[in-house]
């Protein structure tokens, strides 16, 4: 009955069949509402050929008891509109354990997970130490189940099936549920999940529509362009001397090889948490306008490398992270080419430019990227072995120190 409850119009249907429990009384009557649906005799003939006058009844075939069970009247999810995200959350991390907060908090993660891309699942699920917020979902709802509930309390008890626990069982059975299902919440995790929704959030106003009035130059853009660089440069500062990769982009500028995709992606991940504003795409248009530069960056986290880049003074104007892979590639190449020692050939060359464009994206190549695609496609990672030979590590070390530049 489950698949055909709410907004399911089977004419010829004649036949319910229950094979488990309903507990709301609105939904039991939804389902046994499917079979009242009239049909006349001829529209009845084409699916029972045995008919003898038009649909007059339909039979309920219960298998489990579900016409004695006792029913309760639904009611929604959210019970509690009027409580933000944030305080729903800490609620449940103090302890709070009553269905309308548990069921309100679950009803908006819920929701929110719909709007989430890969990406903010990650960063979700790093913090929930590999909880998929889905998985936190359907904890939060079993925890208020009354089955779930009911069961427990029996085990409390001890007492078996059938029997009454007490009220006062089932609720300690229902706190240790819920504090068993919230285990993962904590304070970084739900800042985390608040900033995303903060970041999903969007107001459309119907009624009040913009109207051309003028197109210009804004007078004060460099100006507002200006102030967002300046933000963001005085951001990555204050935050030198925690995050590891900007200490070495700051202040240890011979280690720029050793930063990984990790790295970068742990100061987005950062920046996305304190400043969602900064996001790099902003950041990258403001810094064009000043420096009047035209291309685009490949991806967020290659955008992001340029900005840095652009802040520490490495580069004297914003610069695209892949042109200048491509340029320190070329030049190095002309450098090896120039002399009269061994040259690449055409086949090493593919490789080489495969390490070129992984760098370009991915911002570092380490041994670890030469065992997962492109490079172990159809044992070529055998085959590249086989051209450098004993060269390739040290080949690999100076790509890694030359590319970043």
């Amino acid at each position: 009955m489950d698949i055909i409850a709410t907004g399911t119009d089977v004419k010829p249907l004649e036949c319910l069949l229950f094979m488990r429990d309903v507990k709301s009384r609105n939904y039991f009557e939804q389902m046994k509402g499917r079979g009242t649906r009239t049909l006349d005799m001829d529209d009845l003939k084409k699916v029972t050929p045995s008919a003898a006058s038009a649909k007059t009844h339909y039979v309920i075939v219960d298998a489990i008891g579900v016409t004695q069970s006792l029913k309760t009247a639904s009611h929604p999810l959210i019970t509690k509109p009027s409580l933000s995200f944030k305080d729903l959350a800490m609620n449940v991390l103090m302890g709070a354990t009553d269905e309308d907060t548990v069921s309100s908090l679950a009803a908006r993660l819920a929701w929110l997970n719909k709007q989430l891309d890969p990406d903010d699942q990650r960063r979700i699920r790093d913090a929930a130490k590999g909880l998929e917020l889905t998985q936190l979902v359907g904890k939060l709802f079993a925890a208020i189940d009354a089955d779930n509930i009911e069961a427990r309390a029996l085990k409390l008890a001890g007492q078996p099936i059938g029997t009454d626990p007490g009220d006062a069982q089932r609720e300690l059975a229902q706190q240790q549920l819920v504090s068993e299902a919230a285990s993962v919440l904590n304070g970084n995790l739900v800042e985390l999940i608040d900033s995303i929704r903060r970041d999903k959030e969007q107001t459309i106003d119907h009624d009040n529509l913009d109207q051309l009035v003028r197109a210009e130059w804004d007078k004060d853009a460099a100006s507002n362009a200006q102030a967002f660089v300046d933000e963001f440069a005085e951001y990555l500062k204050s935050n030198r001397d925690n995050i590891e990769s900007l200490a070495i982009f700051f202040d240890q500028p011979y280690r720029r090889r050793e930063v990984t995709y990790e790295m970068i992606q742990q100061i987005m991940d950062k920046l996305k948490t304190d400043k969602p504003r900064l996001a790099p795409a902003r950041v990258w248009h403001a810094y064009a306008q000043l420096d009047d530069y035209k291309g685009q960056p490949i991806t967020e986290l290659t955008a992001l490398v340029a900005l840095i880049r652009r802040v520490c003074g490495l580069d004297e104007k914003l610069t695209n992270y892949d042109a200048l892979v491509r340029r320190n590639f070329q030049n190095w190449i002309m450098q090896h080419h120039s002399g009269s020692g061994e040259k690449f050939n055409e086949e090493q060359m593919e490789w080489l430019r495969m390490i070129r464009d992984h760098v370009a994206i991915s911002i570092h190549m380490d041994r670890d990227a030469l065992e997962m695609a492109p490079f172990d496609n159809k044992g070529r990672l055998g085959k590249m072995h086989q051209l450098f030979g004993a060269r390739m590590e040290p080949l690999l070390d100076e790509l890694n120190e030359v590319l970043v530049g």
